[in-house]
């Protein structure tokens, strides 16, 4: 009751749209395909490839494009590292070369968009990080390394989310669910709670993402993302 009911306050409330990124109107439920990438990102995000080599199946089946699939699993190496992402890779072509040996033809879908390369990475990563976040970032890990910062806003949100083929939405999904299955990165697992909400994933979705991580992942990884989305909806 207390978890349907904080769902309900913060949907009366409202969510803070993310400006500057086209979403879709809100609905009631995640849709077969964002399911997917809620599946593949976490899988990803484990190293467990025997699951992972599902996800990606049925993501296809659900009209994930390859170049989708192959965009969650770049942007996993932001999250997780170079390792799991390339191994995450490396299973997608496996699983491209088992479905065309039995005639499947997947949808290639659109390519990353242009960019110029005198652009000042910077300004443009610190005014995506600000809207989505809701507030200029700041904090003492990012005065002790300002390096860090650095990098975040010209490569994670310039440069990685300058890409497109993914929207913002699922971009926050899949770094939800990444980092729900990491596990103890409960201040980042909250942070993009709060950022996926400005995004254009409502409540409803939010506790969609912690039940299929429960019923797909495991009851532990389940458990603890409840504990910190009921957190992100108590404030």
């Amino acid at each position: 009751m207390v978890k349907k009911y904080l769902l309900l306050m913060v949907m009366l409330l409202g969510t803070i749209g993310f400006a500057g990124t086209a979403q879709a109107a809100p609905s009631d439920s995640l849709t077969d395909r964002e399911k997917s990438i809620v599946t593949i990102s976490a899988f990803t995000a484990q190293g467990d490839l025997a699951n992972l080599k599902t996800a990606i199946n049925t993501g296809l089946d659900n009209g994930l494009t390859v170049n989708e699939i192959k965009e969650v699993l770049i942007q996993m190496y932001a999250y997780c590292g170079f390792p799991r992402s390339l191994n995450g890779l490396n299973t997608f072509i496996a699983v491209l070369d088992e479905r065309k040996a039995d005639g499947i033809i997947d949808e290639i879908g659109v390519e990353a968009n242009p960019v110029d390369p005198n652009r000042d990475r910077y300004a443009i990563g610190d005014k995506i990080q600000t809207e989505l976040v809701g507030r200029p970032v700041s904090g003492r890990v990012y005065d002790f390394a300002p390096t860090i910062g650095t990098f975040l806003k010209e490569h994670l949100f310039c440069d990685i989310f300058e890409r497109g083929i993914l929207t913002t939405k699922d971009r926050e999904i899949a770094t939800v669910s990444a980092l729900a299955a990491i596990g103890n990165v409960n201040p980042q697992l909250t942070g993009h709670m709060n950022c996926s909400l400005n995004a254009g994933v409502t409540p409803e979705q939010l506790q969609e993402i912690v039940d299929i991580l429960e019923e797909k992942v495991s009851a532990q990884t389940g458990m603890n993302a409840q504990t910190v989305l009921n957190g992100v909806l108590d404030r």
